[in-house]
């Protein structure tokens, strides 16, 4: 987890200690094949590959900072006319954050606990605001950190490989990277389900849900790729135009039902509630097949991970991209000085039980008083974009 930025930085202030890092990063440049992550130049395009196949791409804080750095000189580059960002290995976009690492960083006081975050959510801010277009091939497991990679860029594009999910509650934390933003501005209350729950999206439903832009066939992605980087000159249009050709001919699963389409009614009427109390009770009133096993899964999550997330979408709605995360980073902080973040961790990862014991168990125990705490300005340490 890249020790060489750990240790010097300690006595840094946080500004400080981004620009640190960025300048060792700028004499570090990896291109080889074993490198966490590639980036590379290749006609006109900037490419990120994601190269842990292993672990399903999931993202350290290392190439959290390569792809920050990159993407901000490519940005200043006039040679340079897009970005795009893929995985290897043919499973995983991203699977996410390398989470054990950070619980480890916690137990011991690390500061990566304050680094990954304050970095990685700058560069989802700095993907939001990317002045080049930014293509994201989001092929198969795209999940938390690996959300973040992409949701924010111009272009999303899913193949029928895409698994999505934001399945943070299940492990004591909440759908960070910007979820604050991109989650509420989904139609109707999808955005709550897929946040609260962990909900799995599948290929074309990941576009049915407005979280990718297209939908190629996997084995077509060598191909777009390259007619991208053939682009000469593209703009924003050119790239549109060539990724809606890709789209047009793909005929995967095209007559399927969006798989929530029949339960839109019930999910926007269910999670519209103010309070996590009130959705369980909605929940439980109503009663269906669907409605019992969304409450199933909601009694498995941590409750102070329900009531912190279920708030976050809700403020987030009218926020800004940059506020959200600012809001985030504060949430970040609270759960890393937590019990069930390190809980989650334990029984998913370490000892891989699924029994987590969360502290406090019941959703009537985590006080309006605590969830407000979390949301509190943090002073200097705040994040600042």
């Amino acid at each position: 987890m890249a020790a060489w930025v750990l240790r010097p930085l300690h006595r840094l202030k946080p500004f400080n200690r981004l620009q640190a890092i960025l300048q060792h990063l700028k004499m570090s440049k990896h291109t080889d094949s074993t490198a966490e992550v590639l980036l590379e130049k290749r006609g006109g395009a900037g490419v990120i590959t994601l190269n842990r196949p292993k672990i399903l791409n999931a993202i350290s804080f290392s190439m959290i900072q390569q792809i920050y750095s990159q993407v901000k000189t490519w940005e200043q580059d006039p040679e340079t006319f897009l970005i795009i960002i893929k995985g290897t290995g043919g499973r995983a976009f991203c699977a996410g954050g390398d989470i054990r690492a950070l619980a480890d960083a916690g137990k011991v006081g690390d500061r990566l606990t304050q680094d990954l975050f304050r970095v990685e959510y700058t560069l989802n801010n700095t993907i939001g605001t990317c002045k080049k277009p930014y293509v994201a091939l989001i092929d198969g497991i795209t999940m938390g950190g690996g959300v973040g990679l992409s949701v924010h860029g111009h272009f999303r594009v899913a193949t029928e490989k895409t698994l999505f999910a934001m399945p943070e509650t299940s492990i004591g934390l909440f759908p960070d990277v910007g979820g604050g933003y991109f989650l509420p501005r989904l139609s109707g209350k999808i955005g709550y389900l897929l946040a609260l729950t962990g909900f799995r999206l599948k290929g074309r439903d990941v576009l049915k849900a407005g979280i990718a832009t297209h939908f190629v066939e996997s084995d077509k992605l060598p191909a777009l790729e390259e007619d991208l980087i053939a682009l000469k000159s593209p703009s924003k249009e050119n790239i549109a135009d060539l990724l809606n050709s890709y789209h047009m001919k793909s005929k995967v699963d095209q007559e399927k039902e969006f798989v929530l389409d029949e339960h839109m009614e019930k999910i926007n009427s269910l999670f519209s509630a103010n309070t996590m109390e009130e959705i369980v009770k909605k929940l439980k009133q109503d009663g269906s097949p669907f409605a019992i096993k969304q409450l199933e899964t909601i009694n498995k999550m941590s409750p102070t991970s329900l009531k912190l997330t279920l708030r976050q979408l809700r403020e987030g709605a009218s926020m800004s991209l940059q506020e959200v995360l600012t809001m985030e980073y504060r949430l970040s902080q609270a759960c890393m000085g937590g019990h069930d973040f390190y809980e989650g961790v334990r029984a998913v990862l370490i000892d891989k039980d699924h029994s987590p014991r969360w502290k406090p168990a019941a959703l009537e125990e985590v006080s309006d008083e605590f969830v407000d705490n979390c949301f509190k300005p943090l002073g200097n340490n705040d994040l600042k974009l």
